[in-house]
């Protein structure tokens, strides 16, 4: 009736994911979405969580490629 709410669909999700690291490619490792992650490496992440929003889905993928990005500064502190 009315009062259904619309289900993201795990398409859904992995396209505001996608669209989000190309706005901030150079911003937390997204650029690691962009470069590196296939479709499938993404939703994994996404079924791990458990995201069932968008939010929650960029949020998801956020906080791993964040990781990414500390490890990759530490690196790169280190060689210079």
């Amino acid at each position: 009736m009315g009062d259904e709410v619309k289900r993201t669909t795990p398409e859904e999700m992995l396209a505001a994911v996608k669209a989000h690291a190309h706005t901030h490619y150079n911003e937390s490792g997204w650029d690691y979405v962009i470069e590196c992650w296939d479709d499938a490496e993404i939703l994994s992440v996404l079924s791990e969580e458990k995201a069932e929003t968008i939010e929650a889905a960029i949020a998801a993928v956020g906080e791993t490629v964040e990781l990414l990005d500390e490890r990759r500064r530490d690196v790169e502190a280190e060689i210079f």
